[in-house]
């Protein structure tokens, strides 16, 4: 029976209470100090391995929740598994097993990534994440056998709003910054030979020195192409609030030897822009352009040397039709037009498109018109200007007593900038050099006045032949309108700036 003589006074009561406080406050203090030489002794990466060990031991596997985050979306890089790769360089421990090594020719340093199968532990504002790389076979109806490769990422579900809204733009953000650090302009080819997690594409730095102040072109047009492309990288507003897709046009031509290909190099360095260089004659239908054109980067150039050689252009029908459309398994060029400036150009930002060529005549107008190629550079033959940039580059000197007779000789001769960077080379000694100079080109200018003086009448025939020929080959192809495709060059080398 419950007698109120059993009942403890408020004097103990008091007094439990006291002791238990100060006994909860000491193991408290111990706590705070075993944890305090914990965290000096353990690095945090063993910590938070030795975390994650113990809570899959008690976890409750129908808690988690997995994100699967693929290399391709569609046509599209995924550019959330690009950040989370390269995030997840930073996160390599000792303890890991197996790690993906790597060394481009002209990287400066090893990079070290995780490799199939292989998992990363991390820590978010108190969040356990948990990465791990797979690989997964699937079937493609152009490619046949695809290998696809997955990050998994694996965390509490309770945590699933704070994973998706503020841990993986952390990752980006974090991404965007490494790369910074890291920057290196890459060049693209078709053909994956440096395991590149970029489909088809393959890609290697571009250690090329060229910049627009070591271009020996007219500064006029130098001021002007700089001037656009400064204008063209800070309108992004602009370009959303006009309706336009985010892109530049630039044709270069000009004769073989005018620097095309290091203005290109020149553009990339000064912009920080990735080149894809495209060989159109590796290509064998419209949906592989299109597939291999959305999965380019933004804030890269896409670059087509000697278009004029990698396609026949004139396939243009003579009807209302336009443009011959071709078939699901052929290239045509209303194809290569589509993406140019059709419903596939606004897939992707900051996008500049590049075509070279050393004959513009021979050229298809469709391609040439705004919207398309923006802006029409002509690479000339070395002029004055050009050769005092030369001079400077090559000889280390901006004046000359030789200077001017140089200048009256480039003004009647036409070299191009690569033959006087020849010429300039073969001595060191400055007075050597451009005496040398000066007898190339007066070798140059008798040459042409001979040709001129004896050669009219046989040169005047011979135009007179290609005229023919030009003649006959229209009237064969008059009734000839069909849906070409755009046909690949019968020989695959290409000429050379």
């Amino acid at each position: 029976m419950f007698s109120l003589k059993n009942i403890p006074s408020t004097s103990s009561i008091l007094s439990t209470y006291t002791t238990f406080t100060a006994s909860a406050m000491l193991i408290r203090s111990i706590a705070t100090e075993v944890q305090a030489i914990i965290n000096q002794l353990i690095p945090e990466q063993l910590r938070n391995l030795l975390l994650s060990k113990l809570g899959g031991l008690y976890s409750n596997p129908s808690s988690q929740m997995t994100l699967l985050i693929n290399d391709y979306d569609g046509y599209s890089i995924n550019e959330l598994y690009e950040a989370s790769h390269t995030y997840l360089q930073t996160k390599i421990t000792p303890s890991m097993k197996r790690l993906k090594v790597s060394k481009a020719p002209r990287d400066k340093k090893v990079i070290v990534n995780i490799h199939k199968g292989q998992k990363v532990v991390d820590m978010y504002e108190g969040i356990q994440v948990k990465w791990e790389m797979t690989c997964v076979d699937t079937k493609d109806d152009e490619q046949g056998k695809v290998k696809i490769r997955v990050l998994e990422l694996s965390f509490h579900n309770k945590f699933m709003e704070t994973v998706i809204n503020s841990y993986l733009p952390y990752v980006t953000e974090r991404s965007k910054a490494i790369k910074e650090e890291n920057k290196a302009v890459k060049l693209f080819s078709l053909g994956n030979f440096c395991g590149d997690y970029d489909g088809a594409w393959g890609s290697t730095n571009l250690d090329h020195p060229a910049t627009f102040d070591k271009l020996a072109m007219d500064p006029a047009v130098k001021k002007e192409l700089v001037d656009d492309l400064d204008r063209f990288v800070q309108r992004r507003d602009y370009y959303k609030r006009v309706g336009k897709a985010w892109k530049r046009g630039y044709l270069l031509y000009g004769p073989p030897g005018t620097g095309k290909s290091s203005l290109i190099a020149a553009i990339a360095n000064y912009l920080k822009f990735d080149i894809y260089d495209l060989e159109l004659t590796s290509v064998s239908s419209n949906s592989q352009l299109r597939g291999l054109l959305v999965s380019t980067r933004n804030r890269s150039m896409l670059v087509i040397e000697d278009i004029d050689c990698s396609i026949e252009l004139q396939n243009r029908q003579a009807g209302p039709g336009g443009y011959g459309q071709g078939t699901n398994d052929e290239l045509t060029l209303s194809g290569l037009l589509n993406f140019i400036d059709g419903l596939w150009s606004s897939c992707g930002d900051e996008r500049i498109i590049v075509f070279t060529t050393n004959h513009k005549e021979k050229i298809d107008p469709a391609l040439l018109r705004p919207g398309r190629m923006d802006m029409h550079i002509h690479m000339s033959y070395c002029t004055p200007s050009a050769f005092r940039v030369l001079a400077s580059n090559y000889l280390c000197i901006t004046n000359h007593d030789l200077f001017n007779e140089i200048d009256q000789l480039m003004l009647e001769v036409e070299v191009t900038p690569a033959q006087v960077a020849e010429e300039l080379m073969k001595s060191e000694d400055t007075d050597i050099a451009l005496q040398g100079l000066i007898k190339f080109l007066r070798d140059r200018k008798l040459k042409s006045e001979n040709c001129n003086s004896g050669g009219r009448e046989a040169d005047l025939e011979e135009q007179n032949e290609s005229k023919a020929r030009e003649r006959v080959c229209a009237i064969d192809k008059i009734g000839k309108i069909n849906k070409k495709p755009i046909r690949k060059r019968k020989y695959g080398n290409k000429r050379k700036n």
